[in-house]
């Protein structure tokens, strides 16, 4: 009897493990799931070659969402007489909006310049989207690589990163063990599948779970009590802890950076008036908020000052009081007290996307507890002082985070000074007399205006996107960035193009192999019209990293408006395989498959961006059109409509689409599609052409003649407008 029982209970406990380990072998077997780790192994060797693992972020956020590290190359064993230094942390650590041009990409320079006859390398493994969880995690793995030192710059995302208290990556603040036991378990496959079946089913319909940036965060406005604030920092502390323990494991030494953000020139992101039980109280309030901003807008300080310390004694915990209170103390010279306030509306903002206070303070007194392996550098204190009104503000940093050039070089620098005590005392005697200037830093990375103009023009348009354009001073944003697009452009209009030219083969030269100066080059190239260079440099960026599917993306791209399409096609294929859940790269292969009438294999692809992106307009303006030359034409009408809606501003899709409605007889309908394409593109005469053959359709032949003359009077010579002109008027009565 005892041993029938000891039977089934050994059943009961053994055959559920069979079970589970059965089906782990056969997905993997299968290829379900994905590898967990950051560093995959690219070649044996020797020597090993270990690049980024693009299918990392899986495990923080849901599948559509994921995030993935830049391109990186470790070699093992590490080059004898080399310096590695590895870099932790999030997007601005990482170098965003152009990694190329980052902090670690100006240490790099500054380390080479100032110790010529030692090679430094510097390994960026910071990443979009991340916080503390993800970085512990590549922190473990870095032990094998053999890093000297390590830079740790982190803080931004936990609140609004994976298991953050205002997160939209799953869920808010859980506690640590739980965070710790859910990615341990996700590094079975089994548990990666039920992942992105659950991550699926959480979608709110009618809402596709697409990358949408800041903006996503809009709903997940965080009161300033609100509990899981303290949560969020316990976790990060103990996640520092376990970063620095890693490095001590490694054998590395650790540069540990407060987290400096833009105080001056970032309003908090949520900062609405607070909810009064008494609508007398509601009412001073937002009195006092009004009469305060007029009269910091107008420079009457004094009274800005009075206005905004009544309206904190009624609301002490509403960010906005504290921004506004602390621009009009920063203008009657009152430092000190403008920077408190400044980082009160900062720790208090209700979106909160910067390190605050606490955060920081965390940092420095983990830095306190390792004296023997950890140097602390207080970028945060350290930017504040080169600042000129003694708060760091728009000379640093693009928006609230994001550093420009000035920044990046500065924070590089305050690096670099730091980790100086840190090297051999046989590399610190051979230093030059300097650290290099910034100028002569970004020659050596191969920066000139051409680029600057690139960045600068994509942070005008990231400012005029939410959460940003909320904000109290976007407009004041915005102008000091076209202010700098202005400035860039008048010296590009005074520069000779061969200036630049030699910069970027100057640097070539001290560094062939370096693919960021090749994308730099490449760029440029581009800009001015030499395709045929440019390709050269996008090839050579693909053999230098022939495992990062952008690369080969970006050469793809280049191919296509080259109309090299066969090339473009084996380009854009290669980076599909690469990394599958890219929908441009899907988009883009789509549009090539049909430029060379390859119907159904352009369906697929696009199809496959459309599941994978369902707001990208592009893609369904495409699928309309292939499925249009397949004979579909019910599911092309549906497809363009679709891309008219997700982008009313896209002509081309209002064009096609009303070129389906004319097939099917439906001119009424098409005349008002092609009525809004002249509207929105008055030049498009095509277009005009078209509406005045509906109109003569639908009987209104002065209409029809109306567009026609239009398109004469810019083209006299047009011979479809002649030949159409001709035919409308002998049907004139």
């Amino acid at each position: 009897m005892g041993k029938r029982w000891l039977f089934r209970l050994t059943a009961m406990v053994v055959l559920p493990l069979v079970v589970v380990a059965g089906t782990e072998l056969g997905l993997r077997l299968t290829g379900a799931g994905f590898d967990p780790h950051f560093f995959r192994r690219y070649q044996s060797g020797p020597p090993e070659t270990w690049v980024e693992n693009p299918a990392f972020g899986r495990r923080y956020f849901p599948r559509v969402l994921a995030r993935a590290p830049q391109a990186l190359r470790v070699t093992l064993p590490k080059p004898a007489g080399t310096i590695r230094i590895f870099i932790l942390g999030e997007s601005a650590a990482l170098g965003d909006p152009r990694p190329r041009y980052g902090a670690g990409r100006y240490l790099e320079v500054l380390l080479q310049e100032r110790f010529p006859t030692t090679r430094f390398e510097v390994i960026n493994t910071a990443m979009t989207a991340i916080n503390s969880h993800a970085i512990r995690d590549i922190a473990t793995e870095l032990g094998r690589f053999e890093g000297d030192l390590w830079i740790v710059y982190m803080g931004n995302n936990e609140m609004v990163g994976p298991f953050g208290a205002a997160t939209v990556f799953g869920p808010k603040a859980p506690p640590r063990w739980l965070v710790r036991m859910t990615l341990g378990l996700q590094r079975l496959r089994l548990a990666q599948v039920l992942k992105d079946w659950a991550d699926a089913a959480r979608q709110r319909p009618g809402r596709p779970l697409v990358w949408e940036g800041m903006a996503m965060f809009l709903d997940n406005v965080l009161a300033a009590d609100e509990p899981r604030r303290e949560r969020v920092r316990r976790s990060f502390a103990a996640n520092l802890e376990d970063i620095l323990q890693a490095a001590d494991r490694a054998g590395a030494q650790v540069v540990l950076s407060t987290v400096a953000v833009n105080l001056k020139d970032c309003p908090p992101f949520h900062a609405s008036a607070p909810a009064f039980a008494d609508p007398a109280q509601q009412q001073k309030f937002a009195a006092l908020m009004e009469q305060g901003t007029a009269a910091l807008q107008q420079g009457r300080w004094a009274e800005a000052n009075d206005r905004f310390r009544e309206a904190l004694q009624l609301a002490p915990q509403a960010a906005g009081v504290h921004y506004g209170l602390a621009r009009a103390l920063l203008a009657m010279g009152q430092v000190e007290q403008a920077r408190i306030h400044f980082q009160k509306a900062c720790d208090l903002d209700g979106l909160p996307f910067r390190t605050d206070g606490p955060m920081n303070a965390l940092i420095r007194a983990a830095a306190q507890r390792r004296p023997s392996h950890v140097v602390l550098c207080d970028a945060a204190e350290a930017l504040a002082r080169l600042s000129p009104d003694g708060v760091p503000g728009r000379e640093f940093f693009y928006e609230h985070v994001h550093l420009n050039f000035d920044g990046n070089y500065q924070l590089a620098r305050l690096w670099a000074e730091t980790l100086l005590p840190l090297l051999p005392g046989s590399v610190r005697a051979s230093a030059a007399a300097d650290w290099p200037t910034q100028e002569r830093c970004e020659q050596l990375l191969g920066l000139t205006d051409w680029n600057r103009r690139s960045v600068v023009a994509e942070m005008i348009d990231r400012i005029q996107r939410p959460p940003f354009d909320r904000q109290w001073d976007q407009l004041a944003q915005l102008a000091d960035l076209r202010q700098a697009l202005a400035t860039i452009e008048a010296r590009l209009a005074t520069t000779p193009p061969e200036q630049a030219r030699q910069v970027y083969e100057a640097a070539l030269k001290r560094r062939p192999d370096d693919p960021a100066l090749h994308e730099n080059y490449a760029e440029f190239l581009e800009a001015i019209g030499d395709g045929a260079a440019a390709v050269a440099h996008r090839q050579r960026v693909c053999q230098l990293l022939p495992h990062h599917y952008f690369s080969h993306y970006c050469l793809g791209t280049l191919l296509k408006e080259q109309r090299r399409l066969p090339e473009a096609q084996r380009a854009l294929e290669t980076a599909a395989q690469l990394h599958p859940d890219v929908a441009d790269v899907h988009v883009e292969l789509g549009a090539v498959l049909a430029a060379q009438k390859e119907w159904e294999p352009a369906r697929r692809a696009l199809e496959r961006a459309r599941r994978l992106d369902p707001t990208d307009a592009r893609a369904a303006l495409f699928l309309g059109a292939v499925l249009a030359q397949l004979g579909r034409p019910a599911d092309a009408m549906a497809a363009l409509r679709e891309a008219v809606r997700l982008n009313p501003d896209l002509v081309d899709a209002r064009e096609r689409l009303a070129e389906q409605l004319a097939q099917t007889g439906q001119w009424r309908a098409a005349a008002e599609q092609l009525q809004e394409v002249v509207r929105r593109a008055p030049d498009r005469w095509r277009a005009r052409l078209n509406l005045a053959i509906a109109w003569s359709q639908l009987g209104n032949l002065p209409g029809a003649l109306e567009q026609v003359d239009t398109v004469l009077a810019q083209d006299p010579k047009n011979g479809l407008a002649l030949e159409l002109k001709a035919r409308l008027t002998n049907r004139s009565p």
